[in-house]
């Protein structure tokens, strides 16, 4: 692992973090809601932190799929 997909990585948990605390704020003290959409809430960011990391890692595999390809045409 690489220093820049180590530090994605924390910044998209910390992201995540301060997203899904705002929510849960904006929930509890302005808008009265069901007692489930705090759950739905949770889910949605952890499905989304997810798929974003997930596309992040296609994304740099490609790359390195280059990379490999060169390095075996240099032999």
């Amino acid at each position: 692992m690489k220093k820049n997909d180590f530090t994605f990585i924390v910044g998209l948990t910390l992201l995540a973090g301060v997203i899904w605390v705002i929510g849960e704020i904006i929930m509890g003290m302005w808008i009265a809601v069901y007692w489930w959409v705090p759950i739905v809430w949770r889910v949605l960011v952890v499905v989304g932190t997810l798929a974003v990391s997930v596309w992040h890692s296609f994304k740099y595999d490609e790359d390195f799929k280059n990379y490999d390809d060169d390095e075996k045409h240099k032999k």
